[in-house]
């Protein structure tokens, strides 16, 4: 199996690791494979009652590889079970953790989004700046993001892609706790053992009540029908490709 993405067991938690961080846990088809196999492997795990998400090293996620994407591996990265990553649509039966330990950017903030629970580093910033690639966020970011904090503000991030601190992101309501960065782990784990204490057939409950008030169906058909508007646009190409020469692109509105 790949190494891009480990998986461990600490008490009642399972650990999925986004193991990339010298390309800052940029998602590739590779990755989206291993993190579509590992949920996989928590949700059949029965020593496992609820899942963390992190990143090796400094960067939480920095959303999806950009070279992969011009190498033409976009839909396996955004699309199949699960949509981005393997993990931002892909139905659950137990609750999962972000574990944020530094920047979470385009697909690393959509993929925090997707959790149930955020545990923020107080190095961590969240961001949907696809916007500013020729793309925009496609995997659950703009509608997930204006449900959990006032929608002026998730507008204006998704409109500018501009950062949101750890601190702001706690005034917000966006994450749960801000700690170290040392400690973001430790507190992910504690609070997985807090939930895990409680009957798992009322926490599953629970789990499935929340997720069906978001009622997110018609929004993804949504979100697919401009993907194939946007994704197929000469500025899809150009954003990754001016990024990867480090120039500024040129924007021609197709």
């Amino acid at each position: 199996m790949s190494d891009s993405v480990l998986y461990d067991i600490r008490g009642p938690a399972a650990i999925l690791t986004l193991n990339r961080p010298a390309q800052r846990n940029s998602v590739d088809a590779e990755m989206t494979g291993a993190l579509r196999s590992n949920l996989s492997r928590f949700e059949a795990d029965e020593n496992a009652r609820v899942g963390i998400l992190t990143g090796a090293g400094d960067v939480f996620c920095a959303g999806m590889d950009l070279k992969a994407f011009l190498d033409g591996d976009g839909e396996a990265i955004l699309f199949g079970d699960g949509h981005f990553a393997g993990f931002v649509n892909a139905p659950r039966t137990k609750p999962v953790i972000a574990a944020v330990n530094g920047p979470a950017l385009a697909g690393g903030c959509e993929l925090a989004l997707a959790c149930d629970l955020i545990i923020a580093s107080d190095t961590a910033a969240f961001g949907l700046p696809e916007v500013g690639v020729g793309l925009f966020a496609c995997a659950g970011g703009p509608f997930r993001l204006a449900r959990r904090i006032p929608a002026t503000r998730a507008l204006e991030l998704a409109l500018t892609g501009d950062r949101l601190p750890a601190e702001e992101a706690l005034g917000l309501g966006l994450v749960n706790r801000v700690v170290p960065k040392s400690e973001v782990l430790d507190a992910a784990v504690a609070l997985a053992a807090r939930i895990a204490r409680n009957a798992p057939l009322g926490v599953a409950a629970s789990l499935a009540l929340s997720r069906a008030a978001s009622a997110e169906h018609d929004l993804w058909e949504l979100n697919d029908a401009l993907w194939a508007k946007v994704g197929i646009s000469s500025d899809a190409r150009e954003g990754p490709l001016a990024f990867k020469e480090k120039r500024e692109p040129r924007w021609r509105g197709v």
